[in-house]
């Protein structure tokens, strides 16, 4: 296979996946890692990829930021091992935050029936989970409510966080490194995220191993803002002692 050829395969499995893995890549094409990184690096050159750690991600994806039913759809492994994982966290927290997201989506479902809690949200989804449970205090932070998200975002979302101090915050994100900080493609949802972690004594970030290195648009902390990074078993090792070096105890699901 001429490289031509192999940079248009690439090119459409990033396409139709929303990402290219470097290690998968070479296994399907029976090339080297280091001839797929080489043609990653010239398909970026041609403004078709965009770099991200252990793969790329396509330039079209980084316009449009995909709706929760389609994330939800997507790496749902993953997302039960790092919520099951997310779970241990709770502890003995009377009060707690979920953030908006496929992977809070879940932990919500795991969350005890034994005891009482105090859980505030802003998404629509995990209080339509929890509304019927007779051990939860819900509280659904008001605001605009975004269609891609089914999230409360604005100035009546973050009013009412800043009146707030929970034992455990849980967050989500899309996109994580060490120098772009936590990002997200939404700066409303950003601002949202920002008073979620500043309401939380303990908080946990919840990132599967395809956001780290996926910076997006708008900034909403440092990875130091984080006691707890949980991520799956797609995070290599390396990248998890950096991410951890920032301050966060850092946990592959």
């Amino acid at each position: 296979m001429y490289a031509e050829e192999r940079q248009q395969r690439i090119v459409e499995q990033a396409r139709a996946q929303g990402r290219a893995e470097v290690a998968a890549l070479a296994a399907d094409l029976g090339v080297t890692a280091e001839t797929i990184r080489r043609d990653l690096t010239a398909l970026e050159r041609h403004g078709l990829l965009r770099r991200v750690h252990g793969g790329a991600i396509p330039v079209d994806r980084l316009r449009f930021e995909p709706a929760l039913a389609t994330r939800d759809a997507v790496r749902q492994d993953e997302k039960e091992r790092i919520a099951r994982r997310a779970l241990e966290e709770l502890r003995d927290a009377a009060t707690v935050i979920l953030d908006a997201g496929s992977t809070t989506s879940r932990l919500a479902e795991l969350l005890p029936t034994d005891r009482e809690l105090t859980v505030v949200t802003d998404s629509i989804a995990i209080a339509t989970t929890l509304a019927a449970r007779p051990n939860v205090n819900l509280l659904l932070l008001g605001g605009r409510v975004r269609s891609r998200t089914m999230a409360a975002v604005g100035d009546w979302a973050i009013s009412q966080l800043r009146g707030l101090l929970v034992d455990v915050a849980f967050v989500g994100t899309n996109g994580v490194s060490n120098a772009r900080g936590l990002t997200t493609p939404d700066p409303d949802e950003a601002a949202v995220k920002r008073a979620m972690i500043q309401a939380g004594r303990h908080v946990v970030l919840l990132a599967d191993h395809t956001k780290v290195g996926d910076d997006q648009f708008a900034r909403f902390g440092d990875v130091s803002d984080v006691d707890v990074l949980i991520s799956d078993q797609g995070l290599d090792a390396a990248t998890a002692t950096e991410l951890a070096a920032a301050g966060p105890r850092v946990e592959r699901a």
